[in-house]
């Protein structure tokens, strides 16, 4: 990311007046209070010095740090934040590993930053079908890394691939060397699940080549997490370049014209 990213926001007060300190001392206090009836309090940050770490992105040149940090562990929790921030009017900037160029983590001054770096399993390679499912938080390399015993690898590749996440790939529809070839994430992401601004439960796309109706995903795919919180993405993957060599030989040795032996 930047992961997913910068992303969702409820209604925005960019247009009012800074808050006093004491105005922003209570609603951080309203705000930790409500999501920890929802959260481990190891799983909220909202002090300075906890909070810093997170007030930008790759971009750096822009920092602001957020009023509270949530670190959730589960589908449930997430989904918990962002019915609790919706029904306050909270700002939700959802984040990965912060590595974006473009500012998309960028916190609310008066938001909350949804870390989604626990959600880090792989969890299905499938080689025949060439796909892999992995939550949001996985490392972009890390997919190539689990499919590389089966001669397969995931084409986009970011300069950052070695510590960027897949969720902050599809917020910023990321590319990298191999997307003149293969394309960027919008054209290997065949399924998005997660949650809308409002907490409620979305799945765009299908692991078929296509499905019926508007292509959401491909809008949804570099939104920036305006559109929802994505926190399970399926990818395809493809030969290794070993793999297309080994066919390639086969396929030449199998074409030439046998030579027979006088009888």
């Amino acid at each position: 990311m930047n992961y997913i990213q910068g992303m969702s926001t409820a209604p925005s007060s960019t247009d009012q007046k800074p808050p006093s300190p004491s105005e922003r001392a209570a609603r951080q206090k309203e705000i930790v209070a409500a999501l920890g009836r929802h959260l481990p309090a190891h799983a909220l940050l909202w002090n300075a010095e906890d909070t810093t770490p997170y007030e930008c992105d790759g971009l750096t040149a822009y920092r602001q740090r957020p009023l509270v940090v949530a670190l959730p562990e589960t589908e449930e929790q997430v989904q918990a934040v962002l019915r609790v921030c919706h029904g306050l009017e909270v700002p939700v900037v959802a984040r990965g590993a912060g590595t974006g160029l473009s500012g998309g983590a960028m916190p609310h001054a008066l938001g909350v930053t949804l870390s989604l770096a626990k959600f880090n399993r792989i969890l299905e390679v499938d080689p025949v079908g060439r796909t892999a499912r992995v939550q949001c938080g996985v490392r972009n390399l890390a997919i190539s890394e689990a499919a590389a015993p089966h001669n397969l690898y995931y084409a986009p590749d970011p300069s950052s691939q070695i510590a960027c996440t897949i969720g902050g790939n599809v917020a910023e529809n990321s590319g990298g060397v191999h997307c003149l070839k293969y394309g960027l994430t919008v054209h290997n992401v065949l399924r998005v699940r997660g949650f809308t601004i409002e907490g409620d439960p979305i799945t765009l796309g299908s692991e078929a080549l296509d499905v019926p109706g508007y292509d959401l995903l491909a809008a949804m795919i570099g939104s920036e997490g305006m559109l929802a919180v994505a926190l399970e993405v399926t990818v395809k993957l493809i030969p290794s370049r070993s793999s297309r060599a080994a066919s390639w030989r086969a396929s030449t040795m199998c074409a030439k014209p046998v030579t027979r032996w006088p009888q």
